[in-house]
């Protein structure tokens, strides 16, 4: 009978007599059914409930090679952007210690890191942050269900415990919103059995020493950059290019910085092997992808952060008739979220082609919610969406990159206004600023329409967020003219910038 009472409540007027009833459709347990109680997941089931939907939500964590599991919330709570930002904040206070002996406090001469103490203050937020989302899905009467969920068909979810047991639950509509976890490459011997990814530093529960970051994406220079400021010896090798996909002079800034920071890079290299030796320590033999030449050194933790792969093989998604990008794996995905098979969605990290950043996966999750409920038609606009890159400088940006404004509207056809900086921190601190960069890329012709926009800088996020709204709004450079700087700010630089990189005068700001 449970199966027959779905549907919204409604009161009836019955001779007077207010009668609680509600919708019978007969047919499912549940209106929704979300497999993945990430960000997204979490958002989009919430909403489905808001809106008077009966929804369930599965999730389950298998633990990473090195047995490191945690609980609801995805990667963005418990592996992810939370903990990042916090460790990052502690390498950030490392570097104010040192300012602050030119500001005139008076510093012990040595200050040490304690990984401990910053671990468990990160991992007891952690844990907050996951008993919060299970009182919000309980408060919003969502359903939560710590199962393996897996697809039968288009309606029906099959959900496995840790101890095998079975549940069977059917859904007018089924959303996938599971993620994805970091690639280990398999192919290189002691990969797995001796390494860790950004499943496991965070909860680590002694420092990981001296490091080795094998990759140079942004998980890859956070990692490093936060375990430089905090006092450890890190090395990231990359095998071609650091933060691909994103702008490379605004990348090449980024690296520049690190380097000067004090993070080893050791370009144009591949690891062959990782041997465990009898100290105890990790020795990892690699070439130079130049020379050939091979190389060997020791390293404490070997930390892997070549990519992400989409959690999408054991979702059964292969004889349901779901349609994957066979290179990446991901889900094909529609405008609206929807796959090849009807009555299926998934969203997030998981589709193919859409942005890795939990802002995205839950707004998209809410809009989604809104149209399977049929109170709106509205869909997710994922243009132009800013991100940061939480470095030791700090790197944000929203629109197109140089290299792809060139590609869509030819080198003649834009117009790149720069400018480098000294932020006002930096000067009785005696900091180096020659990696503080803005870059404001719009259409040559017409009202110069906004394409892009890259900051270098501290506050990167702030400051990005802002500028990313009038980007939606169609912002010109007129536009940018137009706006007041408030002062003294980094950000008032973005307004004040008038030197194209086209006319080959020096871009650096003077005067105050």
């Amino acid at each position: 009978m449970a199966a027959l009472c779905r549907g919204r409540h409604r009161w009836k007027g019955l001779k007077g007599l207010q009668v609680f009833t509600r919708n019978f459709t007969g047919r499912y347990d549940y209106d929704l059914v979300v497999i993945g109680g990430g960000s997204g997941g979490l958002a989009c089931s919430k909403e489905a409930a808001q809106l008077g939907q009966k929804v369930a939500v599965l999730d389950y964590v298998e633990p990473t090679a090195k047995g490191t599991k945690w609980a609801l919330g995805g990667t963005c709570v418990n592996v992810g952007c939370i903990p990042k930002k916090l460790m990052h904040q502690a390498a950030l206070l490392g570097t104010a210690i040192k300012d602050a002996k030119k500001y005139g406090w008076q510093m012990p001469e040595t200050v040490h890191h304690d990984w401990a103490t910053m671990a468990e203050a990160v991992q007891n937020h952690v844990r907050s942050l996951n008993w919060g989302h299970r009182v919000q899905l309980q408060d919003k009467k969502v359903k939560y269900l710590n199962l393996k969920g897996s697809m039968l068909d288009e309606h029906t979810v099959r959900g496995l415990s840790k101890a095998g047991k079975e549940t069977i639950l059917t859904a007018k509509n089924i959303v996938i919103a599971t993620g994805g976890r970091p690639k280990y490459p398999t192919q290189i011997p002691g990969a797995v059995e001796h390494g860790i990814t950004s499943d496991d530093i965070f909860w680590l529960k002694r420092a990981p020493g001296k490091t080795l970051v094998v990759g140079a994406s942004y998980v890859a220079l956070e990692c490093a950059g936060f375990l430089t400021g905090i006092g450890l010896d890190t090395t990231v090798m990359v095998r071609s290019v650091a933060l691909r996909g994103f702008d490379q002079q605004m990348a090449g800034l980024v690296t520049d910085y690190m380097e000067a920071y004090g993070t080893r890079f050791m370009w144009r290299s591949v690891p062959k092997r990782v041997d465990k030796l009898s100290s105890g320590t990790l020795q990892v033999t690699w070439s130079d992808t130049e020379t050939g030449r091979e190389h060997k050194d020791t390293y404490d933790s070997v930390l892997w952060a070549v990519g992400r792969a989409p959690e999408t093989k054991a979702l059964g998604l292969d004889k349901l008739g779901v349609q994957l990008n066979k290179q990446s794996g991901k889900i094909l995905v529609g405008p609206d979220e929807s796959t090849s098979v009807p009555n299926v969605y998934a969203f997030g990290d998981i589709s193919e082609g859409r942005p890795e950043l939990t802002p995205t996966a839950i707004k998209a999750g809410k809009l989604l919610a809104h149209r399977l409920a049929g109170h709106s038609a509205d869909l997710m606009n994922y243009d132009s969406v800013a991100t940061t890159v939480f470095t030791p400088l700090e790197y944000g940006c929203v629109g197109l990159s140089e290299e792809e404004a060139e590609r869509r509207h030819g080198k003649d056809g834009i117009e790149v206004f720069h400018a480098f900086y000294k932020p006002l921190e930096f000067t009785v601190a005696e900091r180096d600023a020659s990696q503080c960069y803005i870059k404001v890329i719009c259409e040559r012709g017409g009202h110069q329409k906004i394409l892009g926009l890259h900051f270098t800088g501290p506050n990167a996020g702030e400051v990005i967020q802002g500028f990313s709204m009038s980007l939606q709004c169609g912002a010109t450079y007129s536009h940018l003219l137009q706006t007041v700087g408030i002062h003294p700010t980094c950000a008032e630089e973005v307004v004040k910038i008038h030197i194209t990189k086209r006319s080959g005068l020096d871009p650096t700001v003077t005067g105050c």
